[in-house]
């Protein structure tokens, strides 16, 4: 580990100050300083944001759920109105990391963390999204759990995140401030794909903060829930995971949320899935036909082919377990 200054905040101002000088933040810290330990990552200044007051789970007035940055991972887990208005958010961060972690972790950190491929945390290993231009080991390399949906030449590494992928379905907004004040932009939209330039990873500014994650209402009654499929049912990462959340009336599939992870560079929603299913009555062969439509645009590689199938079947089952089987 490479030397550096520690600093603790416990004004807003203040954190954006020392971002904008180049400090790094740092709450749970079950990311950052693993890095740090294996020197991919050489930070000069931590800031310790863990006095600011973004610890706060809240309903909106149109019946949405905001949750604080510094929410620790398992406290919204547990909190009685995320796991009754969005269940899918609650046991994706129970199937995350291990009970000790997210104990620590928070919401904004979990979102901020940094891929789990072997290549990126191997520093003798080329990695364009550690140092650009270096290349991509995993091309070539082995590649069982790497992404086939949003990749690049320049870089196929899975976005780690269980909760991301929930957040993804109910097209979650993220609430930042910055040196030019307060902004909300989409998950979707802050989450970037790695393109030609997979050392950027989020669309934030220097010493941007997040503050909270918003989730807008959705129709009610809404189902929810999430699966992960992994090689071992501990402290695992997923191999495929599903999101998903119908709003069902009289009947017949009034909105349907789906997106799935394990499989992407970033959470990835699945329209194709939604589109198949909304204005349609619940049964077996729907769930079929919607799930046939999850690995559109797959780019599997020598390794991770058997991905393309179980994404799949991740989802029917998922649809199903939501949805019902009739």
């Amino acid at each position: 580990m490479h030397p550096f200054t520690y600093t603790r905040v416990f004004d807003t101002r203040e954190a954006v100050n020392a971002g904008q000088r180049g400090g790094r933040y740092i709450a749970g810290g079950t990311t950052l300083v693993d890095l740090m330990r294996e020197t991919v990552e050489r930070p000069g200044t931590l800031v310790d944001i863990t006095g600011l007051p973004l610890g706060e789970v809240s309903v909106t007035e149109r019946g949405g759920l905001r949750i604080g940055a510094l929410v620790r991972m398992a406290e919204a887990a547990a909190d009685p109105k995320v796991r009754a208005l969005y269940p899918v958010i609650s046991q994706a961060l129970e199937l995350s990391a291990s009970a000790q972690l997210r104990n620590m972790a928070t919401i904004g950190g979990n979102l901020m963390q940094r891929t789990r491929c072997p290549y990126f945390r191997d520093v003798t290993a080329a990695c364009n999204k550690r140092e650009p231009g270096s290349g991509c080991a995993a091309h070539k390399g082995f590649n069982r759990t790497h992404a086939i949906l949003g990749t690049s030449d320049a870089c196929v590494a899975t976005h780690p995140s269980d909760v991301a992928v929930a957040f993804a379905a109910l097209e979650a907004r993220l609430h930042l401030t910055g040196s030019d004040g307060p902004r909300t932009v989409s998950l979707a939209d802050f989450l970037l794909r790695p393109g030609t330039t997979p050392n950027s990873e989020q669309a934030i500014r220097q010493g941007e903060l997040i503050t909270a994650v918003e989730i807008p209402d959705h129709p009610r009654p809404l189902k929810s829930g999430y699966l992960k499929v992994r090689d071992r049912q501990s402290y695992e990462f997923a191999l495929t995971s599903a999101a998903v959340a119908l709003h069902i009336r009289d009947g017949v599939i009034r909105e349907a949320k789906v997106a799935a992870g394990g499989v992407g560079t970033v959470p990835w929603k699945l329209p194709a899935v939604e589109r198949r299913l909304i204005g349609e009555r619940p049964s077996k062969r729907l769930w079929a036909e919607a799930a046939e439509r999850a690995a559109d645009g797959a780019r599997p590689l020598r390794h991770n082919r058997f991905k393309v199938e179980l994404l799949k079947r991740t989802v029917e089952r998922q649809l199903r377990i939501v949805g019902g089987d009739q």
